[in-house]
């Protein structure tokens, strides 16, 4: 087995007999140079922390169209890059709308269809001190910050650069033709995200985390997984792994990402912001044609929420609205997931649960001073008052010959769509902006 390969093997097995001990106490600070990788030469020395969000912690990007976007960021023992303060601020509005408190990943729940393994790759696998090194190349246009993280593989060289800050293009962010004083004009805008991400190594695989940060006032939060297959992981007789390689001797075994975020929403500058659900149903009748009706349901106490047809959540701000007089909101929209019924806090596809300084992630919730290790269990029936929304989002992976090798990057992750932020799309050029509300012309 090449050196590569060991090294890895060995990381992973010390990481599922000790990680307390690798990882130390839970800490913020700046982020890991790793065994895994060369320190950097001459390294930019990273600041020592991020309470104060001085200048090497912030970020701040004005986008086309206007939009400009701001945050901090601080780097944890455990969860990785979080994102602290995020504002929205598109032309047209006097001062930053604050959208979150704070963002970050829950847990990576990785269990093997066999049974032989199952893993929690932030808190009990030293997810945040592999830390990657990035390439100039990896990070077009942008800058590469460096981070320093607690429990850096060597103590002499605990700085990496490894927070990319960049925007890249989204394509379309709209297109409307036949419209506005001129009837022929096409109305067309290719849009850019500001996009910050960072990568972590865990055993075989290596997580791509992007937070993408849109012109409309979007946000997408995603998962990629890339590396390789383990070599460790083969069995050839359960009948549940896929053949790899030539003909049917090697089967590469099957298991499931369940990756969850953790959001801590700070609406207009407030924590109390309140849950709806929305629900649409279809009626139909003989020689009509069909209705849909769709009801709301203010969710109160704290819930774990399942996805269905018709079905979707919002967080709402109790502390402003947009210049229509509509509480400000964000959707909650998951991408396609395959959520996992093995445990019970894979179950469900959202929570809302009461804020809880002690409750940082999903499954085996290492700080003791919660009732019980996983946010399953803090849905108790509490009242909303503070919510925080834990998004899950489920992949399982059936390997195939084309992961061989490096492995294309499987995504998996969500979208805050904004929902009233403002009054109207935040992009609307400007012959245009008498366009708001019933606009039907008298004949």
């Amino acid at each position: 087995m090449p050196e590569r390969r060991l090294r890895r093997a060995r990381a992973r097995v010390a990481a599922a007999l000790g990680a307390s001990a690798l990882i130390g106490v839970t800490g913020v600070a700046a982020g890991p140079a790793g065994s895994a990788q060369a320190a950097p030469k001459a390294p930019a020395k990273a600041p020592a922390a991020a309470a104060d969000c001085s200048a090497a912690y912030r970020i701040e990007q004005k986008l086309d169209g206007g939009t400009t976007w701001r945050m901090c960021w601080h780097y944890e023992s455990k969860a990785g890059l979080v994102l602290d303060d995020v504002s929205y601020q598109p032309k047209g509005e006097a001062a930053p709308i604050k959208v979150l408190t704070s963002a970050k990943l829950g847990q990576i729940h990785v269990p093997y269809d066999d049974g032989s393994n199952e893993y929690d790759d932030l808190t009990g696998q030293p997810f945040a001190q592999e830390l990657q090194q990035l390439d100039p190349a990896e990070c077009p246009g942008g800058t590469i910050k460096t981070v320093r993280v607690p429990g850096a593989w060597d103590p002499d060289h605990p700085d990496v650069k490894g927070l990319c800050a960049t925007t890249r293009a989204r394509g379309h962010a709209y297109r409307m033709g036949g419209g506005g004083p001129d009837g022929n004009k096409v109305y067309q805008r290719q849009g850019k995200d500001l996009l910050l991400y960072t990568v972590n190594m865990v055993g075989w695989y290596e997580y791509i985390t992007e937070w993408r940060f849109s012109g409309d006032g979007t946000m997408t939060m995603q998962v990629g997984a890339t590396g390789t297959l383990s070599p460790m992981d083969y069995d050839a007789g359960d009948g549940r792994g896929w053949p790899i390689g030539k003909g049917a001797k090697d089967y590469a075994t099957s298991h499931a990402h369940n990756v969850f975020w953790r959001l801590n929403f700070g609406l207009d500058g407030s924590s109390k912001s309140k849950v709806e659900q929305y629900d649409s149903k279809t009626t139909t009748a003989t020689g009509q044609k069909p209705k849909t009706k769709t009801t709301r349901t203010q969710v109160t106490k704290e819930l774990a929420g399942d996805a269905a047809a018709q079905r979707w959540w919002r967080v709402v701000s109790t502390a402003g609205k947009n210049k229509d007089g509509h509480p400000r909101s964000y959707e909650i929209v998951p991408g396609h997931t395959s959520k996992f019924p093995g445990r019970s806090y894979t179950k469900h596809d959202v929570y809302f649960t009461e804020y809880n300084k002690c409750e940082q992630f999903a499954s085996h919730n290492p700080r003791s001073c919660s009732v019980g290790k996983s946010v399953d269990k803090w849905v108790n029936g509490q009242t909303l008052k503070h919510p925080i929304v834990w998004v899950n989002i489920g992949f399982h992976h059936i390997a195939r010959d084309e992961d061989q090798e490096p492995m294309p990057v499987h995504w998996q992750g969500f979208q805050l769509s904004p929902r009233d932020v403002t009054a109207m799309n935040p992009l609307t050029p400007s012959a245009l902006s008498d366009h708001n509300g019933h606009t039907e012309e008298e004949g």
